[in-house]
């Protein structure tokens, strides 16, 4: 089912050589990581610090705000030497709440069977990645994996995609490319992407979402019909 923020044109298929995914909230439901952010650190933060729930997420949401964004955002080890806490360790207290978004997987098999290439390219650290596929082993549905990590830039800066490009040489053109974050999605525009979908349902736990400029899927299942 499509959001109504903006009208989906058909996608064109025959046209279209590589699916390029992002992986929190597009592939993966983000309740994992607002529920890590909002409430999990935030209790780990006050139980080290002897303080409040209330008063650490006072203390914590300027921090995130700060860097919202920037490649320090994504980054396990920025985070770790900040709060003096394992952030690994933490996300994996957690890990039970990792889910793939409906009809993610057969998705990507209706790709994989019409000759697409599976590329998902994330900000999230390494050790994010390496978890979540873990608990839900869909790095066995993709073809490439980029970490902006290993590219040391974010997607929303500029020059990420020239640096995706010497990695995974691609035609923006010929490339379909679905996120959840419309700042990521406009970097995206700015460099040529000519197909685009936001993912206006990013958490199961919160309301379908206005997706702006972009036309929005709720379920990865509204594609699949074109695809097959």
């Amino acid at each position: 089912m499509s959001s109504t923020s903006h009208p989906m044109r058909p996608i064109r298929w025959n046209e279209i050589d590589s699916v390029f995914l992002d992986m929190d909230g597009t592939l993966l439901d983000l309740h994992y990581d607002n529920h890590f952010w909002l409430e999990h650190v935030p209790r780990r933060y006050a139980e080290r610090l002897g303080l409040s729930l209330t008063e650490a997420k006072e203390l914590l949401l300027p921090k995130y705000r700060r860097i919202q964004g920037t490649l320090e955002w994504y980054c396990v080890d920025h985070w770790s030497r900040e709060l003096g806490l394992d952030v690994a360790l933490l996300k994996s207290e957690v890990a039970h709440l990792i889910a793939v978004h409906p009809r993610v997987v057969d998705f990507l098999e209706a790709l994989r069977d019409r000759g697409k290439r599976r590329v998902l390219v994330t900000n999230a650290h390494q050790a994010s990645i390496e978890l979540k596929f873990r608990q839900t082993a869909l790095d066995g549905h993709l073809d490439h994996v980029i970490c902006a990590h290993d590219l040391a830039l974010a997607k929303e800066a500029p020059g990420f995609w020239e640096r995706v490009s010497r990695v995974e040489p691609f035609d923006p053109r010929r490339t379909l490319f679905v996120d959840d974050n419309l700042d990521v999605l406009r970097a995206a525009r700015d460099f040529g992407f000519r197909w685009l979908l936001a993912v206006s349902a990013p958490d199961s736990r919160q309301p379908v979402r206005d997706t702006a400029e972009f036309p929005g899927v709720e379920d990865f299942g509204a594609l699949l019909p074109g695809l097959r």
